[in-house]
């Protein structure tokens, strides 16, 4: 297949999967890609926050949103709650933290959050949320023994259309646990609604950003190395399915290996990927279908427009305009929200500390 990339300074690697020809387009240019030609424009929802990780919508306009100093906030109507609807001690790690949140979708009460506890270690956690949202108490550590390390905690939970949570996990800077069946680091797990634990994914190093194409296909953005085996950059987009190995660390970037998945697109240069959903909503027409990530170190929001589940096109929109951006996802009323992540120590956090956009049309 063709790819429509007038002028792109890439290298398109072509892959054999499964008898099929797919191809890894290895974006080398230190601009990440060309502009966006969309236009488009960010206002402010609200501010005041210290690492908005994740948001999880209630009935009612009402939001959640996780704190990476180990606070889950309450957003309702505009402004935020003083009062934290939960908090929680967390442990000793520079990436790890209160991450991910997820409501349940046929029990908005059940409130499941990724999160790095003393020791450290890195847990799923099930809270009870009070009927009027602003407070919310322990029920039961779902998942525990999840690896901590100073970096790669992963922490992305999100429900799939099977109705089964499914948990993001980093190596925890020990890259052989990503091909290791035994551990829980490395890897995409599926928790079923019984309780049952299962390896959808391995070979991952840091998984923060996924989502679905279908019911069965999954797309996700993971990290490149910083500094392994003195490999860094090569963030990816990947597709994969159940039972998939994505070959870290034995291959990165474009590289290939019999019976494992290669990404569909790779940049030399480090995104690296803080969340990522596939734009399902209407606010901007041109963007529905397209896989949408919120980039840390680039600082940006990257537009990944797939065909044939291929890359036909990527660009970059608000490059450096707000800093870090860590969480994008699409509300129920099909607003796309994207999070700042400048207060983590690594951006510039100003007097308005983070915050939440609505990205919207120009």
């Amino acid at each position: 297949m063709a790819l429509r990339l007038a002028g792109l300074a890439a290298n398109i690697v072509m892959l054999a999967c499964g008898g099929a020809t797919a191809q890894c387009l290895l974006e080398s240019r230190s601009s990440w890609g060309p502009d966006g030609a969309v236009a488009v424009r960010a206002e402010t929802v609200v501010s005041g926050l210290e690492v908005p990780w994740s948001f999880a919508f209630l009935a009612g306009g009402e939001v959640l949103v996780s704190e990476r100093p180990g606070r889950v906030r309450l957003l309702r109507k505009g402004q935020l709650e003083e009062q934290p609807v939960l908090t929680i001690k967390t442990g000793e790690s520079s990436e790890g933290g209160l991450l991910g949140i997820a409501l349940d979708p046929k029990d908005a009460s059940r409130l499941f959050v990724y999160v790095t506890v003393p020791g450290p270690e890195n847990q799923l956690q099930r809270w009870k949320l009070a009927a009027d949202h602003k407070s919310a108490a322990l029920e039961k550590v779902v998942l525990s023994g999840i690896a901590a390390g100073t970096f790669h905690d992963g922490g992305r939970i999100r429900f799939g259309p099977d109705g089964a949570l499914y948990v993001g996990t980093g190596d925890a800077r020990q890259p052989d646990l990503s091909q290791d069946p035994s551990s829980k680091n490395g890897k995409l797990l599926r928790v079923s609604p019984d309780g049952n634990v299962e390896v959808f994914l391995l070979g991952i190093r840091n998984l923060e950003a996924f989502d679905w194409l279908d019911e069965t296909t999954l797309i996700l953005a993971d990290h490149g190395p910083s500094g392994e085996m003195l490999r860094f950059g090569h963030d990816e987009v990947s597709v994969a399915h159940k039972g998939d190995n994505l070959g870290w660390p034995t291959i990165y970037g474009c590289e290939k290996k019999a019976g494992m998945v290669s990404p569909i697109i790779s940049w030399v240069n480090a995104l690296p990927p803080g969340g990522a959903v596939l734009y399902r909503g209407d606010a901007i027409p041109e963007w529905k279908g397209s896989f949408l990530i919120a980039s840390l170190g680039a600082a940006h929001l990257h537009r990944v427009v797939l065909k044939g589940g291929q890359v036909d096109k990527h660009e970059v929109y608000f490059r450096g305009a707000y800093g870090r951006l860590r969480e994008i996802a699409v509300t129920p009323a099909g607003e796309l929200w994207v999070s700042t992540s400048n207060c983590d120590g690594r951006g510039r956090c100003g007097p308005q500390k983070d915050r939440i956009l609505r990205i919207v049309p120009k």
